[in-house]
């Protein structure tokens, strides 16, 4: 029984997704795992309070690790309601900066590219069902908790999301090594926009780059990349900033 409870919710870890779980206010924090002796950050769990519904149980770190699968729970672990995510697609004209997500696996790539998105104002994320990292506590963590105040979208593939996208008109630029790509530093971007950041190993497929600009940064040579988290925080910062988001 106990296992299918927690088959139903979702095992999150470390201070700041707990801390941001609790601000965002989106989902129940069912059950909190920590130590007798409270873990270094646990005020902070405090000061923002924790429900009175909530099951506080104590425990040894053994615990939290083999629950957690990790040994970087930083002394708390929680059991949450499964992550919200937006039912309904973006609209243009209320989400004005949004970004896609082509097949990231890496959870930990995609919590850092969510911690770049809250950072940079973009309004909405699209993430894929098939062939994407799922919103884990490590990506949670990775993201620093941010993810919880993001609306993000779960769209059954890249295609699907860009031929909506085209529907309300967004201006699509995906981020690709090619020769027919503009610098990503010089593009004029024009409102309302999606940019398109795509798997670790492959990138954007080839056949999605008919959906819109292709772009690139500047690199020393060609024959390497930047990581793709790296790639989606310069590219947030410099569209943000371009538009005056931040």
């Amino acid at each position: 029984m106990a296992k299918d409870k927690k088959k139903q919710l979702d095992v999150i870890y470390g201070i700041h997704s707990i801390c941001e779980l609790l601000k965002a206010k989106r989902r129940k924090l069912v059950t909190l795992y920590t130590t007798k002796i409270p873990p270094k950050g646990w005020k902070s769990i405090q000061k923002i309070g924790i429900p009175k519904l909530t099951n506080l149980q104590y425990v040894s770190r053994e615990f939290l690790a083999k629950f957690s699968g990790t040994t970087d729970h930083q002394g708390v672990v929680g059991l949450a309601q499964q992550f919200v995510f937006r039912k309904s697609f973006f609209d243009s004209k209320k989400s004005q900066f949004v970004l896609l997500l082509d097949g990231i696996q890496d959870p930990r790539n995609l919590g850092a590219i969510l911690r770049s998105a809250y950072c940079t104002g973009v309004d909405g994320v699209i993430i894929t069902k098939k062939h994407s990292a799922p919103i884990t506590g490590a990506a949670l963590k990775a993201s620093a908790g941010l993810a919880e105040h993001l609306d993000i979208y779960q769209a059954p593939s890249s295609l699907s999301a860009l031929q909506e996208l085209g529907k309300q008109n967004y201006n699509v630029y995906l981020a690709a090594l090619s020769s027919r790509a503009n610098n990503a530093i010089e593009v004029t971007y024009k409102m309302p926009l999606c940019i398109v950041i795509g798997n670790e190993a492959q990138g954007i497929s080839k056949s999605l780059f008919s959906f819109g600009t292709v772009v690139q940064l500047p690199q020393k040579t060609s024959d390497v990349s930047y990581n793709a988290s790296v790639a989606a925080g310069i590219l947030l910062f410099t569209i943000a900033t371009y538009s005056s988001k931040i």
